[in-house]
Order: structure tokens, then C-alpha cells, then sequence
């Protein structure tokens, strides 16, 4: 997502960073000692970068004796779904509050974020045009655009995990394991032992008389639907990337878009229309298969194999269409 410069805000704040002095009495051992107040002060252990602050990093000279990543954010563009660049920073405050747990008292790696509407002077110095961006900045960058290391798309599309070998291939320091939080926290796990332990007699009674839910096909085969839908749909991955179902038209703020032209982002809704029909498609096939074979007239079996055969003509169609839109490959003649 491209983002724009205010020209005369750019200007006074460069001229600032660049030109007015920063107190030459600073040294490398005095800044290292203020990073590690400020990183103590932040439960993730990601320091706020100002322009003020940049300007004190650069007046030490170089070699610093510490890299650092920063991540460049923007809050207006945090409701712009197609860049996601509230989840990707979520995994950027994981992978640094990893890494100071597992190395506390490393003084050669820092993390910064830092905020375009507060910072656009520090913004150009990176030279940076759109977000998501990520960068490792090495001891001995003096010109930050073409000296620091920028992550690439690949590097952050695996969360924190993809972030931590990253700079452990550029830094060779070792980051260590991406400690997540628990799906549960201990007082609900032992309530649900106690509740398991509590109705367990009564289970066993039931499961032994064969009077529980799973010893009904029904359920069985609403199961197998459900799994089947899910698995083709990329639920799965919607969840797993807190992927929107549908988002607001650019061009009309109250218009939403549930199919998203271009293979660079799906929408939920997307997925849950093609699972759909993978899905009728499947119960058909199913139907025919172990139900309709079982029907003795044939003059029924011949129309509810014809209807079938047309409907599933129409749901492949509407996929191959879908595919076709969404790639911006050329339409076949048939459709």
C-alpha cells in the first residue's frame, strides 16, 4: 500500500534530522544504556523510534556496536485489509518479545517500530514508498536505504517464525523459539479437568450402553459434510490469517466487496462460494452413488441423473468462471 509524503512537514522535519546537531557528547555505551531503559519500559520489548531518537543513533560513529529492525507503521491504513498490517505487526512484537526472553541481556540487537504520521522525516531516509516494510539496519549503515536489509514478503508472510530466520541469517545471532500464547490459560485447564473427571463415570456408562452421539450415522455423516466444506472452502486459512469475509468498496465507502478481482488476496467469501459448490457438487456424486442406485424405477433414476448432471454442469462452470475472473486468465469458449 502506497503512502504519500506531506511535502512541507517532510522538509522542516529532514532539515531537523539532518542538519541540527545532536549532543556530540553521546557515545555508543551512553545510547546502548538508554535503548536498554526504553526497551525495559515496553512489555514487548520494541522501543518507539522517533525522529529524535534516529537523529541520536546517527550521531555515534560507526560501527555501532548493535543492529536494529525497525517496523514502519501507519494507523490510517491499519483498516485496509488486503495489507493486513495490524496482523504482521502483531507478529513482529511476538518475534521481538521472544527474542528478549530467550536473550535478556543481549545488547546487539534492538527493536524499533516507528509511525509515519509522527516520523515522515525518518520515513524518507529508509526512502520508504509502501507498507508492509520491515528492515534490518546493520553496525555499519550510514545511508539507510541502500545500507539496511529490507524483508521481503516471504520473510513475514510466515509470521514471527519466518521474521526470527531472518535475522538470524543477517544478524547470526540466534533469536530462539516464538513463545505464543497459551489458547488457554491454566485456570481453564483445570476447570476443564475437573468437568472432564466429573463426567467421565457418566460417559463411560453411556459409551458401554452404545447411547452417545457418536454411535449415530447421522451425526457421522453431518460431520464428514462439515469437514469436507471446510476443507475446500480455505477456512482453515482465513482463520489462520484473519482474512476479512468481505471488505469496503474504495470507490463507495458503504458498498462491500465479497469477490476481490486479482489473485494477490482472497476473501472469505470467495472461498465459502467455491466450497459450496465443491460441496453440492460432492453430495450429488454421493447421492448417486450410494442412494439413487438403490431406486428401482428407472425412469426416476434417468431424470434425477440428468438433473444431477446439469446441476453439476453449472456448479464446475461457475468455478472454472471464478478461477478465470479471479486470475485474469481467458476465458474458456463455454463460458
Amino acid at each position: 500500500m502506497a503512502i504519500s509524503y506531506n511535502t512541507t512537514s517532510f522538509l522542516f522535519f529532514t532539515f531537523l534530522l539532518l542538519l541540527v546537531p545532536e549532543n556530540h557528547s553521546l557515545t555508543s555505551d551512553d545510547l546502548v544504556s538508554e535503548l536498554i531503559i526504553l526497551r525495559s519500559k515496553s512489555p514487548t520489548g520494541v522501543i518507539h523510534l522517533s525522529n529524535k531518537l534516529l537523529r541520536r543513533i546517527l550521531s555515534i560513529p560507526v560501527p555501532r556496536p548493535f543492529s536494529f529492525v525497525v517496523f514502519f507503521d501507519s494507523q490510517k491504513l491499519h483498516s485496509e485489509p488486503e495489507i493486513s498490517l495490524p496482523t504482521i505487526k502483531n507478529e513482529f512484537l511476538l518475534l521481538s518479545s521472544s527474542f528478549h526472553t530467550d536473550n535478556p541481556h543481549n545488547k546487539k540487537l534492538f527493536f524499533f517500530d516507528i509511525e509515519f504520521q509522527e516520523s515522515q522525516a525518518s520515513f524518507a531516509l529508509f526512502r520508504v514508498r509502501s507498507l508492509p516494510y520491515i528492515c534490518l539496519v546493520p553496525p555499519l549503515a550510514t545511508d539507510f536505504k541502500r545500507d539496511s536489509i529490507r524483508m521481503k514478503s516471504s520473510d513475514f508472510s510466515g509470521h514471527a517464525e519466518s521474521m526470527a530466520e531472518f535475522i538470524e541469517a543477517k544478524t547470526k545471532l540466534i533469536v530462539g523459539p516464538i513463545h505464543r500464547p497459551a489458547f488457554i490459560s491454566k485456570k481453564q485447564k483445570m476447570i476443564i479437568i475437573a468437568l472432564g473427571l466429573i463426567l467421565t463415570p457418566f460417559l463411560v456408562k453411556k459409551i458401554v450402553a452404545g447411547n452417545t452421539l457418536l454411535h449415530n450415522k447421522h451425526i457421522w455423516m453431518a460431520g464428514s459434510v462439515f469437514i469436507y466444506f471446510f476443507s475446500v472452502s480455505g477456512t482453515m486459512y482465513n482463520i489462520i490469517n484473519k482474512i476479512p469475509i468481505a471488505m469496503v468498496d474504495r470507490d463507495d465507502q458503504k458498498k462491500l466487496v465479497f469477490f476481490y478481482e486479482g489473485n494477490g488476496m482472497q476473501l472469505g467469501a470467495e472461498g465459502f462460494t467455491v466450497g459450496f459448490l465443491y460441496t453440492i457438487f460432492g453430495l450429488l456424486l454421493a447421492f448417486i452413488t450410494h442412494v439413487l442406485v438403490h431406486v428401482k424405477s428407472r425412469n426416476i433414476q434417468r431424470l434425477v441423473m440428468l438433473l444431477a448432471i446439469f446441476v453439476s454442469f453449472w456448479a464446475v462452470k461457475k468455478v472454472i468462471y471464478l478461477y478465470n475472473w479471479k486470475t485474469g486468465s481467458g476465458l474458456p469458449a463455454y463460458i
